[in-house]
């Protein structure tokens, strides 16, 4: 993430650590398949932009083993400190603002992160230097533009409530400076911007009780936006935690692109 105040998901907020879990359940067996396609192995030198929690960093530092070394990075570290011992080294910066922490990386990966980002250009740009010739970068990131729904299958007053809150948290995130249509732009940004052998997938959770806990967690760390903004009202949010609880609606996340390529 980088520095804003306008930035709406604070990692030091309660919520954020339930996020961060639902964010790993249903993410991480993505990410680590194509972290594994990649090649990452022993030795490799990694940087994790905008870390967020420890799964990620985690899962690397016994890939690149005693030999090699995890740079995790964020705004706010305090999530993934846990992970900071040997090969992992957690650093507090801003990718959006500051220079790489470093060259020669054998892969830059960031999750969730450019989106939020209000110098995404030059936040990739500078993961992009951070590369080694031949390096790889892997960015994954929402598109919530191109499925806007909370529950695509709206078929009664509890999904139409669902729906009418994810449109009020987008809008609040849109406000704040984020691309909601930001992932399928991916592939085309990493080849204008000379990687080579790029390539990219989409992942679209539809309904798992993982998708139910990051609602949850999402509405009550911003329910006080969303009241402010008259989306909604305290009861209109309360009858929807409770709807969400019952575990009686599909609830789906945004679709994640994920895009990656060699550099030079």
């Amino acid at each position: 993430m980088t520095r804003t105040d306008g930035y709406l998901l604070d990692n030091g907020q309660s919520e954020a650590a339930e996020r961060f879990d639902a964010f790993a359940t249903l993410f991480d067996p993505t990410t680590f398949r194509h972290l594994e396609a990649l090649g990452v192995g022993p030795g490799w030198r990694c940087w994790e932009v905008g870390a967020g929690g420890t799964s990620v960093a985690s899962w690397l530092a016994k890939r690149v083993g005693p030999t090699g070394r995890v740079l995790a990075t964020d705004i706010d570290t305090s999530r993934v400190a846990p992970a900071g011992r040997p090969p992992v080294e957690v650093r507090v910066h801003d990718v959006g603002a500051e220079e790489p922490p470093g060259e020669g990386f054998d892969l830059v990966h960031a999750r969730l992160v450019l989106v939020h980002v209000p110098d995404r250009d030059r936040a990739l740009r500078s993961m992009i230097k951070a590369l080694r010739p031949g390096g790889r970068l892997l960015v994954e990131d929402a598109d919530p533009a191109l499925q806007p729904l909370l529950c695509p299958d709206e078929h009664g007053p509890e999904q139409a409530l669902a729906n009418r809150l994810r449109h009020g948290f987008r809008q609040l995130l849109s406000g704040r400076g984020a691309d909601l249509s930001y992932g399928r732009r991916l592939p085309r940004l990493l080849r204008e911007a000379g990687l080579r052998r790029v390539e990219a997938d989409a992942y679209f959770p539809v309904t798992s009780a993982a998708c139910a806990a990051l609602e949850s967690a999402t509405v009550r760390q911003v329910r006080d936006q969303l009241v402010a903004a008259q989306v909604a009202t305290h009861d209109d949010i309360d009858r929807h935690l409770a709807n969400v609880a019952s575990g009686g609606m599909d609830l789906a996340t945004a679709p994640m692109i994920s895009a990656w390529g060699r550099k030079g």
